[in-house]
């Protein structure tokens, strides 16, 4: 059993393994029109292929999908390393007692897991905020710059619309500002949270 579980670890550990540029590649080929591997399993399944660089909200979803893909690792190995620290004989005592899975899971794991995921979260949000990758290999802020972040954008002033240095400059300072709020209140709120427990 302890075998199979590495091997599943290591499975879903694999995408920390590849530059995130070259998954954003890879995840691009699996969503190209008719040929592209999702496409290839749907029909497989029966169903209709996907226009994924055809409409914004399929745009919108490749970004997504490759995004959680990235982020997954990450947040799996925080998971895990809370509820391995979470002690085996609360489980044990609230079980004698009479708790059903569901209170247990309510009343003893999501309290030992919150101090571990709430900074997981908020640095997987910073990182998902400034991920210029996706972005600009999947969908290419397509069409029109509809799939654009801040990041993208602040990009494109710099380097693809005249050079506009200035404008980047400015983009870059508001991003900072809102990384910095949210960084300043989701701590506030895990803290908050926290002392509740």
């Amino acid at each position: 059993m302890d075998a199979r579980k590495g091997v599943f670890r290591m499975l879903l550990i694999l995408p920390w393994a590849i530059p995130n540029y070259i998954t954003a590649l890879i995840w691009k080929g699996m969503f190209t029109g008719e040929y592209g591997g999702l496409n290839a399993l749907l029909h497989a399944a029966g169903l209709d292929g996907v226009s994924w660089m055809g409409l914004v909200v399929h745009r919108v979803l490749a970004n997504v999908i490759t995004n959680t893909w990235l982020g997954f690792p990450f947040m799996m190995v925080v998971a895990i390393g809370a509820l391995e620290n979470i002690p085996k004989e609360l489980y044990e005592a609230a079980s004698v007692d009479g708790a059903s899975a569901w209170q247990r899971f309510r009343h003893i794991t999501l309290p030992h897991l919150r101090p571990a995921l709430g900074p997981a979260v908020a640095l997987g949000s910073i990182w998902t905020f400034n991920m210029f990758n996706v972005i600009h290999l999947v969908s290419g802020g397509q069409p029109g710059g509809s799939t654009n972040i801040l990041v993208t954008d602040a990009y494109r002033w710099a380097f693809e619309r005249g050079e506009r240095y200035g404008m980047a400059a400015a983009y870059a300072t508001v991003i900072f500002l809102i990384l910095l709020l949210w960084t300043v209140f989701g701590a506030r709120i895990v803290r908050s949270k926290g002392d509740d427990t």
